[in-house]
């Protein structure tokens, strides 16, 4: 009997290979893995290259393992780059017992959770499972999950850091994977059973629906076919513009400026500050050594000229005697100066 019901899962696997071949590609087949600590030579690879004996047993060489006694585990595929998924099938190890509530690996699998995200951070993706209502009796396996979204790494988080854990959860942690598959569209920018319908353009559209999740940076609205406004550009048009000359919009992709920047700031944003002794557009201008505290926008000398000059910006020398006002000027200058040394 035992047999009987593992041969069920490799039919099920193999009938699940057949059917979505044709609609959707295994876009984590052979790709790079993870895991955050790995059982001897049963390494995290093991789970994407499509093999299925019927044991599902770590030493057939078929499965991947992890310690025992964790309190975390994580694991994670890289699919190379951000592709458009539609569900992640997997496959956990039986070591050739039924699957029910009497197999201990089900105590194991409980609470698991899978995001998916641009980062190999899963805070920075999206939740597509947690599991809050399996049993022993009633996790499935294999399972798939549906996650409709765009991103880089598949990541599979389970944990026992947080008490009480729902009836049936093992006080401490492993993972056993046979097989994890990620399905969806190899090219970004179309959805559909085949891949085939193009999205609108500068979205990230869903998979089946063709509606769109996410505009490409630079891009806003329903449709992604309107151009980020009011000074911002970027992602979701969340940056705000430098101080473009002759206050002209930047660009609404990467925030450049075109015809450069308004003064007291530089750079290809205009959003850095002119460095001390420069001002002016573009920071253009070079302040004199005669000058202290040089205004960033107008270059005028805001605490005073060294002894001898004279002006806002320190560019004149002192003509002495010339007019009483010059004189005791210049002398209030010097004695700051004697001051400050």
């Amino acid at each position: 009997m035992p047999s009987v019901a593992v041969l069920c899962f490799c039919i099920f696997t193999v009938l699940h290979f057949t059917s979505n071949v044709l609609a959707y590609e295994n876009l984590a087949l052979h790709k790079p893995t993870w895991h955050s600590i790995t059982w001897e030579t049963c390494t995290a690879d093991r789970a994407m290259d499509m093999q299925c004996t019927g044991r599902l047993r770590w030493h057939e060489e078929e499965c991947m393992a992890s310690s025992w006694e964790l309190t975390t585990v994580e694991w994670r595929v890289d699919l190379g780059a951000v592709k458009s998924i539609h569900h992640v099938f997997i496959q956990y190890m039986t070591e050739n017992l039924v699957w029910d509530k009497d197999n201990g690996y089900t105590a194991y699998s409980l609470g698991f959770s899978v995001y998916i995200s641009n980062t190999t951070n899963k805070e920075d993706g999206v939740l597509c499972f947690r599991d809050t209502n399996y049993t022993r009796a009633t996790i499935p396996n294999p399972v798939n999950i549906t996650c409709p979204y765009q991103g880089k790494y598949v990541i599979y988080y389970n944990n026992r850091t947080h008490r009480p854990y729902p009836e049936g959860y093992s006080d401490e942690n492993s993972r056993y994977f046979c097989e994890v598959e990620v399905y969806g569209c190899p090219i970004l920018g179309f959805y559909g059973e085949s891949c085939s319908i193009p999205c609108p353009q500068y979205c990230f559209c869903h998979i089946t629906e063709g509606t769109c999740l996410g505009c490409f940076p630079g891009y806003m609205g329903l449709n992604c076919n309107e151009k980020c406004g009011n000074n911002t550009y970027g992602v979701e048009c969340r940056q705000s513009c430098g101080n473009c000359s002759n206050g002209e919009p930047c660009h609404h992709v990467d925030g450049s400026c075109q015809f450069g920047c308004e003064a007291g700031v530089y750079g290809k944003k205009c959003d850095i500050e002119c460095p001390a002794g420069r001002y002016g557009r573009g920071c253009s201008e070079t302040c004199g050594d005669q000058c202290q505290g040089c205004n960033r926008f107008s270059g005028v000398c805001e605490l005073g000229c060294l002894p001898g000059w004279t002006g806002q910006r320190c560019d004149e020398p002192c003509t002495f005697g010339n007019n009483e006002f010059d004189q005791v000027n210049n002398m209030r200058l010097f004695s700051n100066f004697l001051f400050s040394l």
